[in-house]
């Protein structure tokens, strides 16, 4: 959502040569990104190609991240990276060599939230600490919501490589699920089942050079709010998820890796067996930062809850049932906050 009704975008506050970032970017002393970051990275899984001689020991790997760490890399999973520095190079392209007055032709709706287009603001509430990032939100699935028409005309090229991107990363994203269904003891449709028809977004975000990385985020700390999110970055760096208390920073492996973090319905959905990953991203004084999330929701009328297949008179249900609608509702309103939403969802033991 897009609040201010004259847009102040990041990159133009780059642009002109701030010395201090404005107060509203700077995050209070206990979210600075000011504390040692682990040297560990998250786990790198190799599917192969999905070739089902491979299936089983992929499936182990999976289930065993989704536990550990709720966040993975995936290579060889059959999106050419040609696919995927297509997008990146898009995106790139449109925040580059497009002027501010050519990208606010397609600026977000100031009265809807998260509404799709160009931006720089995402939540409803006031009083936010504000993120050092632009973005470009798009509609991309079920195809009645796809309008490339909405999206840049530059480069020419924009629009096709979004609706391929789209298709392929949604059919991985299935895989996905699939695989975290099967690791649980469960059909592979299961987790899909629940979440429906997808409701994809494509979201391109845009960290500017921040003349204090020291006092900002990129992007605060937050898990997704839907199911399953599937992220490319560039070389920059600078996307973290905290394991065990650490942020452990997720370092770019670039071709065709794929950053996928679970998301929090995922969590619900597994009755806690798999946790959605909390992230957030880093700024730096040097260089701009591009990254692509494409995230995989419920449609809002969904009701979810935990997989009855995986509750039991000694192991019940940890998570109230919510109608994702409600839970989106809630999020945009109240902010994320680390995990506070999905933990408001927790019964009483």
């Amino acid at each position: 959502m897009e609040i201010s009704a004259e847009p102040i975008r990041v990159q133009s506050l780059a642009q002109a040569g701030l010395n201090q970032v404005p107060p509203q970017y700077i995050q209070p002393p206990q979210h600075r990104p000011n504390r040692p970051s682990s040297s560990t990275n998250i786990p790198l899984i190799n599917l192969f190609g999905l070739d089902p001689t491979r299936r089983d020991s992929v499936r182990a790997s999976i289930g065993q991240a989704c536990r550990d760490w709720g966040a993975f890399h995936v290579t060889n999973h059959g999106i050419p990276a040609s696919i995927v520095d297509a997008i990146k190079r898009a995106g790139l392209t449109f925040f580059n060599d497009s002027s501010v007055e050519d990208k606010l032709k397609y600026a977000c709706d100031p009265s809807s939230s998260a509404s799709e287009g160009y931006g720089s603001r995402m939540l409803e509430k006031d009083d936010t600490v504000l993120d050092w990032r632009d973005y470009f939100d798009h509609h991309t699935l079920p195809l009645r919501r796809r309008n490339p028409t909405r999206w840049p005309h530059f480069p020419a090229d924009y629009r096709q490589v979004v609706s391929e991107y789209s298709d392929r990363i949604a059919s991985l994203a299935r895989e996905m699920l699939g695989l975290a269904s099967e690791s649980l003891g469960l059909e592979t449709r299961r987790l899909e089942e629940v979440v429906g028809e997808f409701w994809q977004n494509i979201t391109i975000s845009y960290y500017p050079p921040c003349p204090q990385p020291e006092l900002t985020l990129g992007l605060q700390a937050h898990s997704d709010f839907g199911a399953i999110t599937l992220l490319v970055q560039d070389e920059v760096g600078g996307l973290e998820v905290l394991k065990d208390g650490e942020w452990v920073p997720v370092k770019p492996l670039g071709g065709d890796a794929i950053v996928v973090l679970l998301a929090d319905q995922t969590e619900i959905m597994t009755n806690g067996k798999y946790r959605s990953a909390q992230h957030r991203a880093l700024t730096n004084s040097n260089h701009a930062r591009l990254s692509v999330a494409t995230f995989h929701d419920p449609a809002k009328t969904v009701k979810v809850s935990p997989a009855s297949e995986l509750t039991s008179a000694s192991t019940p249900p940890l998570y109230r049932e919510v109608v994702y609608g409600d839970y989106v509702s809630s999020w945009y309103t109240k902010g994320p906050e680390g995990k506070r939403n999905i933990d408001a969802l927790l019964l009483e033991p």
